[in-house]
């Protein structure tokens, strides 16, 4: 029975995983220098993978985030305690983001490929710039 049970679990941790769009290839909390309230990253990201940034904030603040690209890369900002919501999509709303945050806690801003990038396993390097004021 036990070994049966084993089995169904599995299967349905990978019927999960086929079903996400993609693996985080990097998670990185940004840090900014003391007396800034700006940081820039280089990066890259490849195919279904994404990478994950991880910012800090008060409510109330405002955050901007830019992506400059040479492909198909795009960002959103996810707030925290987010399932995969997200409170600014990059694909629909354009690479520059301004947004006044609603709560305290940690914001996800995910880079992700779009389009043939994505579909033919491109790799794609892109410049994040962040602020928090």
């Amino acid at each position: 029975m036990m070994k049966y049970l084993t089995a169904i679990a599995l299967a349905l941790l990978l019927g999960v995983g086929v079903a996400t769009s993609g693996f985080a290839a990097s998670m990185t909390r940004v840090e900014f220098a003391k007396g800034n309230d700006n940081a820039a990253l280089d990066g890259k990201v490849t195919g279904n993978d994404y990478a994950d940034y991880v910012l800090g904030a008060k409510a109330g603040q405002t955050m901007s985030v830019s992506l400059i690209t040479q492909g198909t890369a795009y960002f959103n900002i996810l707030p925290p305690g987010s399932d995969g919501e997200a409170i600014y999509i990059g694909s629909m709303d354009g690479s520059d983001a301004t947004i006044k945050l609603p709560k305290d806690g940690d914001y996800t801003v995910r880079v992700y490929l779009m389009g043939n990038d994505k579909d033919s396993g491109k790799t794609v390097a892109y410049t994040l710039s962040f602020t928090i004021m």
